[in-house]
């Protein structure tokens, strides 16, 4: 909340060389239209880009960026990072403020011992990210926000600004960050206020933050004046989607990869990343290579592989045309995000970062005592396969869809008194008559959606195969099954599954990364077989296939 909490068809390899030494280029070589260029450079907006224009042919702009200290920053922080180092290049003077005083009051997730130890592990792990991409830290201020929000004049500013904004702009200010109930606290009305009067009291010309800030900028352009306080420049990111395709978030653990995580552990996280083959949109790991790994690569590196590029534009393009594909461009991403990483796990190693670590962020399973909030809510809470109302079906009928030729439209009987119409993608895999009759395998509650005018009541489960050409076969119930029978995963029998899969969830989709086809043509999730009550779920020769 408030202050930024920080996203081939072809056989080509994909490089990102990285500047780690560095040995950037200092703001003192470049005009101003050359520092303009680097500070804006990937912004979504600037507010106050003709000041920012004066400043620079004057002097050297003095910026400040903030994140709360309340979660563990992820990978997603090298955004902001990335754009900090962009400032320096610049010649900007740069302040880091750890906002401690914001973290307690966002709806007081931890209590003050806790939020100093995490403001020291955000020093450290911040610092450690400036230095694995070659910031020189002499150049950066940090500030603590206790340092100067408890003072007198502070305190006094504070009470001057509660006398002439009101609640509905207060309100309306922190509608993007701060969680927004039916009787607000007090605290999240003050948030959006204080973080405008830190611009002057942090003696700075411009604040940087992503786009979810822009209402609490626009506050501060409107009421600092009203004290007497100049009106500042603003300087926002866009959101950068996380790895699951929407905000990269400390709280989800799947949309986000750790600063510490391991080798294993990053290749685990990007191969369950959503990077659908030529679809740019909410693509985490595309934005990733937008906005961290071509802003440091080095620019007089020999670019190295089967295929370079020098532009980001290019990679967007050879991706949605399908010249590249995502396994290539993880692969790619994963190595050049190792490289970022290796010093900051190094770093991490000694004792005493070990111990602040666990103390900052101790693992909440390992807690005495019974979790708290609803019971029930934490059950919907665990991705398990059990959650999944997968069923045997037998296809009654099958017709080409009216409006599209790659889509079969199928009755199916799922041992309800009427069959399910299901809209499959599958005429380029498989011949109406092979489809006739046959036993299948569906996901039954998925919420139905239409596709190309038709409501699609399940999803038809395949295994296939990616390459030239894609293969795909519809997953087979053991011989003799009914209709209606159940499947489910080898030791999840008991479970009960959710009346509807809430989109927004994700339980399918986190689910199905671990859902494979063995080596003996066995349909699995993370190595355990699906069964009904007569055998295996199996496909007929599609080996080590995805199941989707």
């Amino acid at each position: 909340m408030g202050h930024n909490k920080e996203g081939f068809t072809g056989d080509s390899t994909v490089y990102f060389l990285l500047r780690l030494d560095g040995k950037a280029t200092m703001g003192d070589q470049l005009s101003p239209e050359e520092k303009f260029h680097l500070i804006t450079r990937n912004l979504q907006e600037v507010l106050g880009e003709d000041k920012l224009k004066t400043v620079l042919k004057e002097r050297e702009l003095k910026v400040y960026w903030g994140t709360a200290t309340t979660g563990k920053p992820h990978v997603a922080y090298f955004v902001p990072m990335s754009k900090i180092a962009d400032f320096l290049k610049a010649g900007c003077e740069v302040t880091i403020l750890f906002a401690d005083l914001h973290a307690y009051l966002d709806n007081m997730k931890a209590p003050w011992e806790l939020l100093e130890l995490r403001t020291q592990y955000y020093e450290h792990v911040i610092k450690a990210m400036l230095e694995s991409i070659g910031v020189p830290l002499e150049k950066l201020k940090f500030v603590k926000g206790t340092d100067f929000q408890l003072s007198r004049e502070y305190t006094l500013d504070v009470y001057r600004l509660s006398s002439v904004v009101t609640e509905h702009d207060a309100k309306k200010a922190g509608a993007e960050v701060v969680k927004q109930v039916e009787h607000p606290l007090l605290s999240g009305l003050l948030y959006p206020g204080l973080q405008a009067l830190d611009e002057e009291y942090l003696k700075v010309d411009a604040q940087f933050g992503g786009v979810d800030q822009r209402k609490i900028f626009t506050l501060a352009e409107k009421y600092l004046p009203s004290l007497g306080y100049a009106k500042r420049i603003h300087m926002m990111n866009p959101m950068v989607p996380g790895l699951t395709g929407g905000k990269m978030s400390s709280s989800e653990e799947e949309s986000k990869i750790d600063l510490l995580d391991n080798k294993v552990e990053v290749k685990k996280k990007l191969k369950k990343a959503f990077c659908e083959p030529g679809n740019v949109q909410n693509n985490g790991v595309l934005s990733f290579v937008k906005h961290v790994l071509f802003p440091l690569h080095a620019e007089d590196e020999k670019w190295g592989g089967d295929k370079t590029y020098t532009v980001y534009e290019e990679v967007e393009q050879d991706f949605s045309a399908e010249h590249i594909h995502p396994g290539d461009l993880k692969a790619s991403v994963e190595v050049a995000l190792n490289k970022l990483l290796d010093p900051i796990r190094k770093k991490f190693e000694s004792p005493e970062l070990k111990k602040l670590t666990n103390a900052a962020y101790s693992d909440p399973s390992k807690k005495k005592g019974a979790p708290k909030g609803n019971p029930k809510n934490s059950e919907e809470d665990d991705i398990v396969p059990s959650r999944l109302d997968i069923r045997v079906g037998k296809v009654v009928s099958v017709e080409k869809h009216p409006d599209a030729d790659s889509l079969y439209l199928e009755k199916i009987d799922v041992g309800e008194a009427a069959p399910r119409t299901v809209v499959s993608g599958l005429v380029a895999y498989i011949t109406q008559e092979q489809l006739q009759d046959r036993l299948v395998v569906l996901l039954c509650n998925l919420k139905p959606q239409k596709m190309r005018g038709v409501e699609s009541q399940a999803m038809l489960l395949c295994a296939s195969v990616e390459g030239e050409p894609r293969r795909v076969e519809p997953l087979d119930p053991p011989e003799g099954s009914s209709p209606g029978e159940r499947v489910f995963v080898e030791g999840y029998e008991a479970g009960k599954p959710d009346d509807e899969l809430k989109p927004k969830k994700k339980v399918f989709e986190k689910l199905q990364v671990d859902m494979k086809i063995s080596g003996e043509c066995v349909a699995q999730w993370n190595e355990k077989d699906l069964m009904t009550k007569l055998g295996q779920i199996t496909c007929k020769t599609l080996k080590g296939g995805n199941i989707s």
